[in-house]
């Protein structure tokens, strides 16, 4: 088992890690500290017990489906004290499930090429592990901040690493394949991701004054942002920029190559809708303009067909890895992958589920799945969860993708990838499997901002196992910890699971749910 030093902090009094500090509440912001030196130019940030926080930090700039570029150097010290503006959406926001959720709601311009950032040290030579988060909502929606569990000052006092949340470019400004209309716009497909590459290059030339190791990076993401870890997987610019990965929720299983659909018909609608005739006044419309008119002409393309927005396979992105094969130094590096169980499981719970009787139970799950198939899907459940109601059965689903994912990676590469399942059932509705995006707050050390994980007895040990394996990840490679061990690298021969649950544990009988997951897993891209 590997050797884990100087990881008392995830020990700490849980009153010291929500102040930073064992001083209990603190702030400092003086004229002259905390200040830092980058390539751009000194930022002032501020601290709260041990943590310095420097938010909305500028890492490059770019124009309307232009590759980025360093962002532009300024005079004297710019203050870090708010996170900057994020990337507009196509779709008007609509508040819901924030007590499932907790979201934020935040200014947007085409300007949010931002990162905010989280550390315990400003010291050069203190080399703590970095951990660069990507959000979720597919390639379309999300920002850095949009959930409060994405506040990273949580995260790094408590396993003393630097954390940073990335702002980038996102649906028809960050992945619009315009690349049929010449050289000017050949990579606009995947400017969204090129804005995540440039901010690993800051990572990369500005981290060690933040008391960060530009060797040991670690990138993780969840949904969407587990499929950008993916996509930088096989894009040979993000060489040498980071050194692990964790997926969350963000991977599907092997399907055959996507078709590549020309974007052309989308870009002649829109011109025509906005009456104009050249591409280029695609770039200097409003954006409220163009999203206007791309509500109007999607409806009518997305039933002819139009995909998702996503990377576009080139020779920047070379494209999935199922369908290339890992790049060369990606086999190289360490992932940990995998899904809550019940990722789409937003709508309704079960109402009285644990005081029913067996034959109620079977009658709702023969309701969904059929008379034929019901015996044998709740025999299946009870082998692997013989604790868990198996009314889990009507919301179970992504896991069988995952862990193809997880045999793809262990078969096809050199380093190791390690695969958990996070098992929780929330005192919600009358007991709620985890759904997509409830795993987020443990993994931030977050869950006091979200009410919802504050059941008795559960909380602080189950927070204190998810966090402890990213942390544990994030500096040796290695998601076992102090606390939580056992956990073995996932094998074709040997598919071990870790399930995060009220007790944690590790086992290799997931395969007895394959058949499962495929009868319930959604299709599509997720």
């Amino acid at each position: 088992m590997l050797e884990h030093k100087n990881q008392n902090r995830f020990h700490r009094k849980e009153s010291d890690a929500m102040h930073g500090s064992h001083d209990g509440l603190r702030f400092v912001c003086r004229e002259d500290w905390p200040v830092v030196e980058t390539t751009a130019g000194r930022l002032r940030g501020y601290q709260i017990g041990s943590t310095f926080h420097f938010l909305g930090v500028p890492y490059a700039k770019a124009g309307r489906f232009m590759m980025p570029e360093p962002a532009e150097a300024w005079e004297g010290v710019r203050d870090a004290h708010a996170a900057g503006p994020v990337c507009p959406l196509l779709d008007d926001e609509n508040p819901w499930g924030d007590v499932m959720i907790p979201h934020r709601f935040w200014p947007k311009s085409e300007d949010c090429l931002s990162l905010n950032l989280w550390t315990q040290s400003l010291d050069r030579n203190a080399k703590k592990p970095v951990m660069v988060w990507f959000h979720g909502g597919g390639y379309s929606t999300g920002s850095a901040v949009e959930m409060v569990a994405y506040d990273g000052d949580q995260l790094s006092a408590f396993g003393d690493v630097v954390v940073v949340t990335v702002n980038h470019r996102l649906n028809i400004l960050g992945y619009f394949d315009l690349s049929e209309y010449g050289e000017r716009y050949h990579n606009s497909g995947n400017a969204g991701q090129a804005d995540l590459v440039a901010a690993l290059e800051w990572v990369r030339d500005n981290i060690a004054a933040f008391g960060g190791d530009p060797g040991n990076v670690t990138i993780f993401g969840q949904s969407g942002g587990g499929g950008k870890v993916n996509a930088l997987l096989n894009t040979p610019a993000a060489q040498g920029l980071f050194h692990k990965g964790i997926l969350m929720s963000g991977v599907g299983g092997r399907r055959p190559p996507a078709p590549r659909t020309s974007k052309k018909p989308l870009a002649e609608a829109l011109l025509k809708e906005l009456g104009e005739t050249e591409i280029s006044a695609l770039e200097t419309v409003p954006f409220e303009r163009l999203r206007m008119a791309y509500r109007a002409v999607a409806p009518g393309l997305q039933a002819q067909g139009m995909g998702w927005w996503a990377p576009t396979p080139n020779d920047w992105y070379l494209g999935d890895p199922y369908d290339t094969g890992f790049l060369e130094w990606a086999k190289d590096i360490p992932v940990m992958v995998g899904s809550v169980i019940a990722e789409w499981g937003f709508g309704p719970g079960v109402p009285g589920r644990d005081a029913m009787s067996d034959a109620e139970k079977r009658s709702i799950v023969a309701k969904q799945f059929g008379e034929e198939e019901a015996d044998r899907l709740i025999a299946a459940f009870r082998a692997a969860w013989p604790e868990k109601n198996e009314l889990g059965l009507l919301s179970l689903s992504n896991r069988l993708g995952t862990m193809e994912y997880c045999a793809y990676h262990a078969d096809n590469c050199r380093a190791k990838v390690w695969n958990y399942l996070f098992a929780y059932t929330f005192p919600y509705d009358g007991g709620k499997p985890a759904w997509h995006c409830s795993d987020i707050p443990y993994a931030f050390h977050n869950t006091l901002r979200v009410p919802i994980c504050w059941e008795p007895g559960v909380r602080e040990k189950l927070e204190a196992d998810v966090a402890g394996s990213y942390v544990s990840f994030a500096r040796y490679g290695d998601p076992n910890h102090p606390g939580m061990d056992g956990w073995d690298a996932f094998t074709s021969s040997r598919p071990v699971t870790m399930y995060w649950d009220k007790e944690s544990r590790a086992s290799d009988k997931d395969l007895k749910l394959q058949h499962i997951h495929e009868k319930v897993a959604p299709k599509g891209p997720f």
